[in-house]
């Protein structure tokens, strides 16, 4: 399958849309761009994903409470409809790499998902998801499973078997290990993709994370958006680190549908360097996961959304992982400001939105004891001006840093201008000492990218609901010439949507 690079797609645009721009705060202009045909979602995705919390120990009835609380609590509501099953679902039985069927797929782990009559456990509980009018995602990792070579397992539909694709370089799998690379070169491998997919449509699946991506991982990405495409489904590819670069994106921009490159948000647990022994009961290295993270784990996602702002845009998203905020300031190991200030940056970065909290009122697990979903966090979540600041499928330039001519030490301005020719702008103080005290940020509706207005502008406060136009006084102003003012605290943020008058 092929289609039109986002580059390609801007150089075709008709009607570019503006965005403020990184060079000396001028503005630029990128265009919407088409999705990879067959694709189900425009914007970013919002949802839910386990692994923040659930992790390997995940079952079915506590996914399925999950699904039930997205819709009891009013999330599904405000646009949160995916459900996605992370690492865990299929049986590992060690290093040899993950059970595989008579075609070298992977089996699903009927401990933690019993079958449900003639359905498999995974089936069941897509099943379930898409009783509530939600959707439904999967984890999977690229390759082959080594148990699949050592067995020369046939390739469905073919008259080849794994050893013919395999190749004896490993391919990263962070449960069992065990998996070889794709030779994509070899009669049979994209069969084998193939196969694969037809069989989690099957199923049921919306949504595929393919996990253990780097920069050499490019066919792999290619090869399973292709198998989406035949398979007739619309599904969602998200591609997720192993690690890469902006070298690989390129073929993000063209074949994925969302892209995660930053290392995991979570603090504690599996793959966070707590300890070993995360995988089997009684799981004794990672007794608890809490708190979920903190600001300082995930604030290298500001020079992230400055670097990977010119790769996304309407059908493809730069991912900076989970969204902590649900169950609390100790759970979450956020304050309310840090709160704000990851919904406002992944907002403004028009990134997917993949809760990682437990939304119930409590779940108990071998992680620890979740405090459930507070009234404060479901607010945040469900700030309607916040989410269709995401929703824009815009992603916002960095308009000025620390160093930057006026600024003080820690400041961050990003921006965007949507199609309607509203601004909107986040100004951030990202000094971590909370003792601190508020610091003055201030930007200007030029910068910004708007257009000189002699009737001046209106700016809406996000996290507060208030307005004012020129000339009035709130806890920020804006002064004829167009300058925007705010006080903002240690780990927090101003996020204001700027509307020329006229």
């Amino acid at each position: 399958m092929k289609r039109l690079t986002r580059t390609m797609a801007a150089m075709l645009a008709a009607t570019p849309l503006l965005l403020a721009g990184t060079v000396a705060g001028s503005p630029v202009a990128q265009a919407a761009t088409a999705y990879p045909p067959g694709g189900p979602d425009q914007t970013p995705v919002l949802g839910w994903s386990g692994w923040s919390f659930l992790r390997l120990g995940a079952n079915a009835s506590q996914v399925e409470g999950e699904a039930k609380a997205l819709v009891s609590t009013g999330l599904a509501a405000a646009g949160y409809d995916y459900v996605d099953l992370d690492d865990g679902w299929y049986q590992c039985p060690g290093s040899q790499g993950p059970n595989v069927d008579a075609n070298g797929r992977w089996v699903v782990n009927t401990a933690n998902y019993p079958n449900v009559g003639s359905q498999n456990g995974i089936e069941a509980l897509a099943a379930y998801v898409h009783s509530l009018g939600l959707k439904f995602g999967i984890y999977e990792t690229a390759g082959i499973s080594g148990q699949a070579v050592s067995a020369n397992t046939p390739i469905l539909g073919t008259s080849y078997a794994a050893d013919d694709i395999a190749t004896t370089t490993s391919q990263a799998n962070y449960n069992c290990g065990g998996m070889d690379a794709i030779d994509y070169s070899a009669p049979g491998a994209q069969a084998y993709v193939d196969s694969t997919v037809d069989e989690l449509a099957s199923w049921g699946v919306d949504y595929i994370k393919l996990d253990g991506i780097t920069d050499t991982n490019g066919p792999d990405i290619e090869a399973w958006q292709a198998a989406i495409q035949q398979s007739g489904r619309p599904m969602v590819l998200d591609a997720t680190e192993g690690s890469f670069d902006t070298a690989l994106a390129p073929t993000l921009d063209e074949y994925a549908n969302q892209w995660e490159f930053s290392p995991d948000i979570e603090n504690n647990g599996p793959d966070e360097g707590s300890a070993d022994s995360c995988n089997t009961a009684p799981y004794t290295g990672c007794t608890s996961v809490f708190p979920l993270t903190d600001y300082a784990n995930w604030d290298d996602r500001f020079d992230s959304v400055a670097q990977w702002q010119p790769y996304g845009g309407p059908g493809g998203f730069n991912d900076y992982d989970s969204i902590e905020v649900g169950d609390g300031s100790t759970d979450s190991g956020m304050p309310l400001a840090a709160s704000e200030t990851q919904l406002s940056l992944w907002s403004l970065g028009s990134a997917p939105l993949i809760l990682g909290g437990d939304l119930t009122s409590a779940v108990t697990n071998a992680y620890g004891t979740s405090a459930g979903l507070t009234a404060t966090d479901l607010s945040l979540l469900t700030n309607a001006q916040v989410l269709e600041v995401d929703q824009d499928s815009i992603d916002a330039s960095r308009i000025a840093k620390a160093g930057s001519p006026g600024s003080h030490a820690g400041d961050q301005v990003f921006a965007k201008v949507e199609p309607s020719g509203d601004g909107v702008v986040g100004l951030f103080n990202t000094t971590t000492k909370l003792s601190s005290s508020a610091v003055t940020i201030s930007t200007t509706a030029a910068a910004i990218g708007l257009p000189a207005d002699p009737n001046c502008y209106q700016v809406q406060d996000l996290w507060g609901g208030n307005s004012v136009t020129v000339g009035g006084q709130s806890t920020f102003d804006i002064s004829s010439a167009g300058k925007i003012s705010a006080k903002v605290p240690a780990e927090g943020v101003a996020l204001y949507r700027v509307t020329p008058l006229s």
